[in-house]
């Protein structure tokens, strides 16, 4: 028989790392405990289940279907846990908790100014900030390992409520020396010959000039495909070609001078920002503040960080 209540917290603690992390030694320096702890914790465990939680996968390890389980039930009991603790702390009147939050490439030149903020505003509240990819964003959100994810194109399908918090201009980009730098009203057409240096498949950006250039009689000729917004801004500013970002990603070029915007028919292409969690979770009252935070303070202190002549489009645009 199953004496599962025998299990202790530490127990389930180490065993969500391991499972989570897929190895024993990011878990053990996660928690700070030696491997032979480490292994105590689970062997016990394991024990008071009677059947294996992990099995072996080439050189990492993999939840057996108890273990999947286990996992799951375990997620529960954490997320109870922080419930209480939340709730308790909004009763004394002190914002008290944990947040974790992950957000697309471009997040990055926006939401660590608003966590700074926020932080400020709310010291009991300890924040987590993961920055990849989309698709990677996307993973954690069917998975919910995150309390709130931030990315610039709405995700598709059902089981995903999304909020708009912020507009998102997207612009094209050139060196100061492109021959179009200084024109006016560039007709999107002219822009079929030069190289265009484009983001990976299926990140935000390259989503938003798909949807653009469909049913359009243009094509853009694209001359290479990278990873990062820092990539493509350093093979612009080299004069390898031009390319469409976020506004945000932009603000210290411009200001710099190393980067123009290029005047462009249709442009700047009004995306926005969303806020994403499951459909039908329960937020925490820490992540309720932040969405309340994120809607009315950190909107504001975003927009403040754009030039001047932009900070008015966004209002305008809200």
């Amino acid at each position: 028989m199953i004496r599962i209540r025998n299990a202790t917290f530490r127990q389930l603690q180490v065993f969500e790392s391991i499972a989570r992390n897929g190895s024993f030694t990011e878990a053990a320096e996660e928690l700070h405990l030696t491997q032979p702890t480490l292994s105590m914790q689970v062997k016990k465990l394991t024990s008071i289940i009677g059947m294996p939680l992990f099995e072996q996968v080439g050189r990492r390890i993999a939840l057996t279907s108890v273990g999947e389980e286990l996992l799951k039930t375990s997620k529960t009991v954490f997320g109870a846990l922080d419930d209480f603790q939340m709730t308790v702390s909004d009763i004394k009147g002190v914002k008290k908790g944990n947040l974790r939050i992950s957000g697309v490439t471009t997040a990055e030149y926006f939401a660590p100014r608003i966590l700074g903020d926020f932080c400020k505003k709310y010291p009991g509240i300890s924040v987590a900030l993961e920055v990849t990819n989309r698709s990677r964003v996307l993973e954690r959100l069917e998975d919910n390992l995150d309390d709130i994810y931030i990315v610039g194109q709405a995700p598709t399908g059902s089981g995903i409520h999304t909020i708009p918090f912020l507009i998102n201009p997207l612009v094209i980009l050139a060196s100061p020396n492109h021959p179009l730098a200084n024109k006016k009203n560039i007709p999107v057409r002219a822009l079929a010959e030069d190289n265009f240096i484009m983001r990976e498949p299926g990140c935000g950006t390259f989503l938003t000039m798909d949807r653009m250039v469909k049913g359009r009689d243009v094509q853009f000729r694209s001359s290479m495909a990278l990873g990062s917004n820092e990539a493509i801004k350093q093979a612009v500013i080299g004069e390898l070609g031009i390319s469409m970002l976020s506004i945000y990603a932009l603000v210290h070029e411009i200001n710099t001078g190393e980067l123009v915007l290029l005047d462009v028919e249709g442009f700047p292409v009004d995306d926005e920002w969303y806020l994403c969690f499951p459909e039908g979770k329960k937020l925490s009252v820490v992540a309720q503040v932040f969405t309340e935070y994120m809607l009315s303070e950190g909107r504001e202190l975003t927009l403040s960080s754009l030039p001047p002549s932009w900070k008015e489009k966004g209002k305008n645009c809200l």
